[in-house]
């Protein structure tokens, strides 16, 4: 439901297709797969969503739990975030390198 408060509660696990900060219409859309088993893409995800919930960005979530494609991609490890097509981190990295990761990336 629109503008209810668990629209805006994003530090939650992010379902296939859920976009986070979608009340940001005026931002870009980016695309993110997080590569990996169901339970450390899904920490991820909740990791991701808690870090990214006070930037400027808006990210719609895919997963990926095929061993092939993520190999295929040239993903050695287990999670991997890819941003519009590109690696951009990989492990279960803390919620704090996350923000800063993307505030670099915001910056550029």
């Amino acid at each position: 439901m629109p503008g209810s408060p668990q629209q805006f509660d994003a530090c939650r696990v992010m379902n296939e297709g859920e976009i986070l900060n979608p009340q940001r219409t005026n931002l870009p859309l980016h695309e993110v797969v997080l590569y990996g088993d169901r339970v450390l893409t899904a920490k991820f995800s909740k990791r991701l969503s808690c870090a990214l919930k006070h930037l400027p960005i808006r990210l719609r979530f895919r997963y990926s739990h095929s061993a092939l494609e993520a190999i295929n991609m040239g993903i050695a490890k287990d999670p991997t975030l890819v941003l519009d097509g590109e690696i951009f981190l990989e492990g279960l990295i803390p919620a704090e390198e996350i923000t800063r990761a993307f505030e670099r990336y915001l910056a550029k």
